[in-house]
């Protein structure tokens, strides 16, 4: 059972920094998720590797012009950014020795850069059933390589807000609810699991009426990781957990992948949510 502090809540900084000064706070289990660009990030990195255990999550390393990352999409300049991207995550992860690389699943239109995590503005939309298809073949490709490189690929669910829902008058995302969740994870590869973000699945759930638990049950044999945070159900606002937390009772505790991904907050409130997730694990 292994707890990382997710790098995406120091968004301001690079990711070789903020990892030098949490393996100098004593953090030595360490996500590396978004940020800002730096062109010797990877090399920094390689020179902390020794100190640390890496894992790479979905839009690290942040290329140097900004993109969405959409494996579902019918643009060929967006999905070619995108199957290059993980490509050069995925040997990032041979370099700094890092077992797993996770990425977001797919959207039903490409989205600006301005738009994630903020109002989606109307469009049209792929067909679902056809996005699905393409997602697969991609994550088919992806899975290829990570074999071949002997790492593993975990997929995170999208989190639906009420807004995003009324805007589109449907769900424009995919792997949102248990039903689409558990049908994309029977058909993909053995070494592609899902990383189940539990603040996502809060959110989701109220805006497509489901009780959260059902993701858990039918998905749990798909579930390889997790990403924790909170929120108030209403918005994906990456809040501190407690030790009482509702989703505490529906984790698997015998994984080797648990993501502390809160936002906001310094090192020594991150210790502490640590602190919190190695207690409430260990317990199970």
């Amino acid at each position: 059972m292994t707890v990382y502090i997710s790098t995406g809540g120091f968004s301001k900084v690079s990711a070789d920094e903020i990892s030098r000064k949490l393996i100098e706070e004593g953090i030595d289990t360490i996500e590396l998720s978004g940020g800002i660009h730096s062109a010797n990030v990877i090399k920094n990195l390689n020179k902390l590797k020794n100190k640390a255990k890496f894992q790479i999550h979905n839009y690290f390393p942040p290329p140097k012009i900004p993109f969405v990352l959409n494996l579902a999409s019918e643009d060929k300049e967006i999905y070619e950014l995108s199957l290059n991207h993980i490509y050069h995550a995925l040997d990032c992860c041979l370099e700094l020795n890092a077992k797993y690389y996770s990425f977001h699943a797919g959207f039903l239109c490409d989205l600006k850069i301005n738009e994630l995590g903020k109002k989606i503005k109307k469009r049209k939309l792929y067909d679902r059933k056809k996005s699905i298809e393409i997602f697969l073949e991609r994550v088919f490709l992806i899975s290829k390589k990570a074999e071949n490189l002997g790492l593993k690929i975990m997929i995170e669910n999208n989190v639906l807000s009420q807004s995003v829902k009324d805007e589109f008058g449907k769900n424009p995302l995919l792997m949102c609810d248990p039903d689409e969740c558990s049908k994309i994870f029977s058909e993909t590869p053995k070494n592609v699991k899902f990383l189940l973000d539990v603040a996502h699945l809060k959110v989701s759930a109220n805006s497509l009426s489901f009780n959260s638990y059902e993701m858990f049950k039918k998905c749990n044999n798909f579930i390889g990781g997790y990403h924790l945070s909170d929120n108030n159900g209403f918005s994906d606002s990456n809040d501190s957990f407690l030790e009482d937390s509702w989703f505490w009772k529906y984790l698997k505790c015998d994984l080797d992948y648990y993501s502390i991904e809160v936002y906001k907050r310094s090192i020594s409130e991150i210790k502490n949510l640590k602190d919190i997730a190695d207690s409430n694990l260990s317990r199970k």
